[in-house]
């Protein structure tokens, strides 16, 4: 595509305005000075004439940061056909363009070129398709061809390396015992002998019998304990939409550190389930990935009632503003959750936390490591 620049359509206009008024007034110099100025713009559409005979190719490196880590664009420019000069290019980058600039390029010559890409914002940034621009020295005349296609730079939430969170609760091989553990996940440990009110059904008699004297098996909870994360996602609560992503960062964090010491993890909002993984180290892309598309929700619904739906036991960790904290919906569901954190975004003041609920105040990821490290 081949268009003036806004500097060379305002000297083709201002060229004919000059003319006329010459021509009006029986002046040759303004006649003069119009046509010198034609002349330029014609010479700079000759310019960009000729098609320019290239192999472009661009990368994303690497395809998925963190918020504010470096990624870059790696452009390659092969030039198969004459010499050329006056080379840039623009590169879209989700709303925003960016320029690069493209040395002049000899026949066979090959340059690669490497410029930053904005990593500020999280999300999915389509990044392409590539443009390059052929321009006159005095650019008033371009030629813009498009190369390749869009790519997609996955901007994750920022984290920080947290501690392990205990859920208050042995929930190991060698921890406390329990006949009354969850269907499914209740695992032998050994035999004892019976003590008054332990179960019948739990008797093993083939041992009884050998032994003479009545025998139990020992059971304990296998299960692990579930870290579930409740993340206000209304748009009404968040003054700044600054605050709103380091609110992600907090629950990614958290998320991460759980994932990555093997903890089951479930993520939520109020419109419901973001994430939800059994634990690992793998998980912890899993719900990086799934965390970088939460956006604010078109709901009224206070997100700590999802943690209704999530069954009880566990770590329950509710990020929220800290202008518009429920502190009475997080105390009704204290009493299912083994241990509950509420985590207030750059709060206003102090806050009063029912009984056995750690508030944790942050306005950096710095303050949540601390505040985590002290609970």
């Amino acid at each position: 595509m081949r268009v003036l620049t806004p500097l060379g359509r305002g000297t083709a206009a201002a060229s004919a305005v000059l003319y006329a008024a010459g021509w009006w007034l029986g002046y040759p110099e303004p006649a003069a000075l119009a046509v010198a100025g034609l002349v330029a713009v014609v010479a700079a559409v000759l310019w960009t004439l000729p098609s320019p005979n290239l192999e472009v190719a661009r990368e994303i490196a690497p395809v998925k940061v963190r918020r504010g880590e470096p990624a870059s664009g790696v452009l390659t420019v092969t030039n198969r056909g004459r010499s050329v000069r006056g080379l840039s290019a623009l590169d879209a980058a989700g709303a925003t363009s960016v320029d690069v600039a493209v040395p002049a390029l000899r026949r066979g010559a090959r340059e690669t070129v490497t410029y930053a890409l904005p990593t500020g914002r999280r999300g999915e940034i389509p990044v392409g398709p590539l443009r390059l621009v052929r321009a006159d020295p005095l650019n008033l005349a371009r030629r813009v061809r498009e190369y390749g296609s869009s790519e997609t730079l996955l901007v994750r939430p920022k984290t920080v390396r947290l501690s392990v969170l205990p859920s208050g609760r042995a929930h190991h091989l060698e921890g406390p015992t329990s006949d009354r553990s969850p269907a499914g996940t209740a695992t032998f440990h050994a035999l004892r002998e019976y003590v008054v009110g332990d179960e019948l059904r739990h008797i093993h008699w083939k041992s009884s019998a050998r032994t003479g004297t009545l025998m139990v098996r020992q059971l304990v909870d296998a299960s692990l304990p579930t870290t579930a994360i409740v993340l206000d996602a209304r748009p009404d609560a968040w003054a700044d939409p600054d605050d709103f992503e380091l609110a992600v960062d907090a629950a990614a964090s958290v998320a991460v550190d759980a994932a990555g010491d093997r903890f089951p993890v479930r993520v939520l909002t109020g419109d419901g389930p973001v994430a939800g993984t059994r634990g690992g180290p793998e998980d912890a892309e899993r719900l990086l990935d799934a965390l970088t598309g939460v956006t604010f929700q078109d709901t009224e619904r206070p997100a700590v009632d999802a943690a209704r739906r999530v069954p009880a036991g566990g770590s329950l960790i509710v990020v929220a503003p800290g202008t518009d904290t429920d502190l009475g919906r997080i105390a009704s569901v204290r009493n299912r959750f083994d241990r509950v954190v509420l985590i207030r975004v750059r709060p206003e003041g102090p806050a009063s936390p029912p009984p056995g609920v750690h508030v944790i105040d942050m306005a950096s990821l710095d303050d949540l490591a601390a505040g985590w490290q002290a609970r």
